[in-house]
């Protein structure tokens, strides 16, 4: 999860699949590391995850804005898409990890170092 006006990563999660489970612990992760104020307008694309009863039930119980792309507009993930990217190509596009656990190792590393995450 990216915080664009402090430009970090503010969290992170993994898993074998991308379901909702996945990007609530990546939403609770960033709000235990921020504690944003009531309002914060949270932006996301139309995946599954992100439209989930679940996942809109989390951020209503954070108070937090939902605010979701346009069908069909990628530009609105821009940041995202370029972040993901970036990550691909400099850490995970040219190396097979032995386990699960040393490839979020990696990746924790790259988002603390270059990014400045906050734990």
């Amino acid at each position: 999860m990216l915080d664009l006006f402090a430009r970090r990563v503010v969290g992170w999660a993994t898993s074998a699949v991308n379901d909702t489970e996945l990007a609530l612990a990546a939403l609770e992760g960033a709000v235990r590391v921020r504690k944003p104020p009531p309002g914060l307008l949270h932006h996301s694309d139309r995946g599954s995850p992100y439209a989930s009863a679940r996942y809109r039930a989390a951020l209503a119980g954070h108070q937090m804005r939902a605010s979701m792309s346009r069908k069909g507009d990628c530009w609105d993930n821009a940041v995202a898409e370029s972040f993901f990217s970036t990550l691909k190509a400099e850490l995970t596009e040219r190396v097979d990890y032995a386990t699960r656990a040393e490839a979020r190792g990696a990746i924790g590393e790259y988002t603390e170092g270059f990014y400045n995450v906050e734990r």
